[in-house]
């Protein structure tokens, strides 16, 4: 069992940037990737960033190519997700989670989630 906590979430102006971190516990010796979704209101959730934990191969949505940033310190367990030149299309409730298999970008694919951490934009 995997547990995850969020933190860096917040209100910021468009073209700002943000630091999420997400701090991994228990059982982490299963982790094959660590991801980011987000989910705005209304609308379903959203894959953002993959690593792999051992070999740190990434994976972006297109939406985000250029702008962020996924990394991640294995010795720490934490796993973070840099948010440059931000966007209103970028509010919403960003959760980190956990796939033990090699997998996809479908939420189903992830065993493991976070609580989620509130990311909103204002232009």
């Amino acid at each position: 069992q995997v547990q995850l906590v969020e933190s860096g979430g917040g209100s910021v102006q468009a073209g700002d940037s943000l630091r999420l971190s997400c701090a991994a516990s228990g059982g982490t010796f299963s982790i094959y990737r660590m991801a980011w979704f987000r989910q705005a209101p209304g609308k379903g959730r959203e894959f953002v960033a993959a690593i792999t934990w051992s070999g740190g191969r990434t994976d972006y949505a297109d939406a985000v190519k250029g702008r962020f940033t996924i990394s991640r310190d294995t010795a720490k367990n934490t796993v973070s997700l840099q948010m440059n030149s931000l966007k209103p299309e970028d509010t919403a409730v960003y959760y980190c989670a956990v796939a033990r298999y090699p997998g996809s970008r479908v939420p189903n694919a992830y065993q493991y989630w976070g609580q989620g951490t509130q990311v909103t934009v204002s232009s």
